[in-house]
């Protein structure tokens, strides 16, 4: 009933570790994969080490968190032998892996995907990142037409999915996906965090982060992800990933309904913990029962039917 596929890639249930959440190790993403997720996104990296930001890069604001990491990397090198660890395979099942990648041109991000294309099922461009150093993130997804060029030089040589992560942080983002559709992604994912925000120190009367901004995400802006999917939905014929502020499994209908074809969960877990994978899992079956729906695809887009 769970089982659901995306761009030929059979998934045992659709919620997915969202990039930037205890992604950085095999350890961890193995750890996810054998709470429940059906599959997992790494920390998104690039081809050379990044150290970042300096600490803090985390806040806690109401209704979530901001961030400014800076998408720190360890580089290409070091993390290729973290994704040689992922237990892609169970016992009875198959564990999905998708890296998430990010780099300040086409030919970074084609060269990335090149070199670990055998070791993951799918990968996720970050063209998206609110906070990253510059050269690299939402600069770029803001763009429609460096968005369709990335995406086509990656598309055209890459033997897995090639999945766009786009940013909220524009005017229409229905161009920036339509965009992303014209150069061969073969899925999007939205949205990435918003903003970027910030939160001052009453008691010191200085930034809290050491960036200063960073990216929000968290339940606040579940209503503005929800829009996204909707709207694309409705502009594109590739499939939708959705994420943003998901916590329960109302939260992941609402996304199916309007449109995604699955769901990555982040910040979420900073409130469940990581048994929020099985907790949605288990629920949501439950209102599929209830419900007579007898698989995801059923309720992908509900809400779209007149």
């Amino acid at each position: 009933m769970l089982k659901t596929e995306l761009c030929g890639i059979k998934f045992e249930n659709p919620l997915i570790l969202a990039a930037g959440i205890m992604g950085s190790t095999a350890s961890s993403l193995n750890w996810i994969l054998d709470s429940g997720a059906g599959g997992v996104v790494t920390k998104s990296f690039s081809q050379e080490s990044n150290q970042g930001y300096k600490n803090p890069t985390i806040a806690e604001v109401e209704g979530g968190i901001i961030n400014a990491i800076g998408l720190s990397s360890p580089g290409l090198e070091l993390f290729k032998e973290e994704l040689k660890l992922i237990k892609r395979k169970g016992e009875n099942s198959t564990r999905i892996a998708i890296a998430s990648i990010y780099g300040s041109n086409p030919e970074e991000f084609s060269y990335l995907s090149k070199k670990i294309e055998g070791l993951v099922d799918m990968i996720e461009l970050n063209v998206s990142c609110p906070h990253a150093m510059e050269g690299c993130g939402a600069a770029i997804g803001q763009d429609p037409h460096l968005t369709e060029k990335i995406v086509k030089t990656v598309s055209k040589s890459s033997s897995v999915p090639i999945i766009a992560k786009l940013t909220p942080n524009v005017t229409d983002i229905n161009e920036i996906a339509i965009a992303a559709e014209r150069g061969g992604a073969d899925a999007i994912t939205l949205i990435n965090s918003l903003g970027p925000g910030m939160k001052i120190s009453i008691e010191t009367g200085v930034p809290i982060l050491s960036n200063k901004f960073g990216g929000m995400s968290g339940p606040a802006i579940k209503p503005i992800a929800l829009r996204c999917v909707w709207d694309v939905y409705e502009a594109c014929n590739i499939p939708i990933i959705g994420v943003g502020g998901i916590i329960n499994y109302k939260d992941v209908v609402e996304f199916l309904y309007a449109g995604a074809s699955a769901i990555q969960i982040g910040t979420g877990i900073m409130y469940e913990g990581i048994e929020i994978f099985s907790k949605i899992t288990t629920y949501l079956k439950k209102f599929m029962i209830k419900n007579d729906f007898n698989s995801i695809d059923e309720m992908t887009g509900y809400s779209h039917n007149d």
